[in-house]
């Protein structure tokens, strides 16, 4: 069966940029992982007229039609009712989904209004799309030969299990799915994705596995992607690609997929049994963050102190204050005596400290905007400061990030020097 598959992003929040459209990317992956060919997306706002246009062009060119939103019980939810009557097709009441509505609320203790009875109806011959988590359910249903409409709620929590429990299911038994994609990221830091794409050039040539650049907040990535028949056959092919691509890159590659420069470092530090502390200046808390986003981190990250003050570098990271007086803040020295003192005081292995001026104001000729020093004292003593320095244009919170990722990725190397 040749199938191509739309998605429809149904939801005026989505237009104004109030919400990030994650559920069109979740279930991009989604339908590559089943090998469903999928050409287009399209978001519209809560408007029957302007519904009623996207579903004329999607089952036009598609056979597979997926939307998300617009299932809930307020007067702008309007999607199944859209899609009704686009299909020219009554509606008509669930009594099981009304019942299950009910006993939903019963349970939460919320009391009902007359709203919340319109998440019971469906078009007439459409089957229900269980929702195990909320009150609103899907639909499948398939008004017209050739074509099948799948509908989601538009929160994540309830679309996730409602597309593993049975729309992925049903797809597969269907044989919509013409073999599986499969694909796998490597992450860089440090390096430009123009000076990464040189580096593999001659694989961009390549058809099956494909490989593709793209660059975010700073960051270069490299995905391959294969096309097979099963999801090993696809990992069999990706893998020499995989194992050329490192040994060309290797010196600035710091993981894949999920991985992040934080739970990269942690995963140093808890094969070795240490642990780490920080001191931050101009990043507020921003590594301490990242470094507790991963679970566990608990058994390496001892914990950090924010010293925006001159006085609190002195009083807590015992920073000498004649030379902070000299040097100013914004300097190698600081940002040594930094990382040494928040290693010393919290008891830790390793210690890292970054002090610098991320703008807009605050900047001299001779320390401009985008200057950034991160210190690391090593488990046997040794401190070093690495300046960094970076464009003044890209703004204070670019500038913030990237000095808390480099300062994670510059901790990586030094790591892994150290045997």
């Amino acid at each position: 069966m040749n199938v191509g598959a739309e998605i429809l992003c149904i939801g005026t929040e989505l237009l104004l940029g109030e919400i990030l459209n994650s559920n069109a990317q979740y279930l991009a992956q989604q339908l590559a992982l089943l090998g469903i060919p999928h050409f287009y997306q399209t978001v519209v706002g809560d408007n029957p007229d302007r519904i009623h246009q996207a579903l004329a062009i999607a089952s036009s060119r598609s056979n597979l039609i997926i939307t998300t939103g617009g299932l809930g019980p307020t007067p702008d939810d309007l999607t199944t009712e859209a899609i009704a009557n686009f299909f020219h097709t009554p509606l008509e009441e669930r009594p099981e989904i009304w019942e299950r509505i009910q006993q939903m609320a019963t349970l939460t203790g919320r009391t009902l209004t007359p709203n919340n009875r319109k998440q019971a109806l469906l078009p007439k011959g459409a089957e229900i799309l269980p929702n195990s988590v909320g009150t609103a359910p899907g639909m499948i249903w398939e008004p017209q030969p050739n074509l099948l409409i799948l509908t989601f709620p538009g929160v994540p929590s309830e679309l996730y299990p409602m597309w593993q429990q049975t729309a992925s299911p049903l797809l597969q038994a269907r044989n919509y799915g013409q073999g599986t994609f499969h694909s796998e990221v490597l992450l860089y830091w440090g390096i430009a994705e123009s000076a990464l794409a040189t580096k593999v050039n001659h694989l961009f040539e390549l058809q099956n596995p494909t490989v593709a650049p793209y660059a975010n907040y700073g960051q270069a990535r490299l995905r391959i992607t294969a096309r097979a028949n099963t999801q090993q056959e696809a990992i069999a092919l990706i893998a020499p690609v995989k194992a050329e691509i490192r040994e060309l890159t290797s010196e600035f590659c710091y993981g894949t997929d999920d991985d992040t420069l934080a739970s990269v470092a942690g995963q140093l530090l808890q094969e070795r049994s240490q642990t780490l502390a920080v001191a931050e200046s101009c990043t507020g808390g921003w590594l301490g963050e990242m470094l507790t986003e991963a679970s566990g981190s608990s058994s390496y990250f001892l914990g950090g102190v924010i010293s925006y003050s001159n006085d609190v570098k002195v009083d807590l990271l015992d920073v000498d204050r004649q030379t902070l007086d000299q040097h100013g803040a914004v300097s190698a020295i600081i940002a040594e005596q930094m990382a040494h003192g928040v290693k010393t005081k919290l008891k830790s292995d390793w210690g890292i400290s970054i002090t610098g001026i991320a703008g807009p104001t605050g900047g001299t000729e001779s320390k401009p905007v985008g200057l950034v020093y991160v210190g690391i004292a090593y488990p046997d003593g040794k401190v070093e400061a690495i300046e960094l320095r970076f464009s003044p244009s890209r703004g204070r919170n670019w500038i913030r990030k990237a000095t808390v990722m480099s300062s994670l990725d510059l901790f990586r190397k030094r790591f892994v020097m150290i045997k």
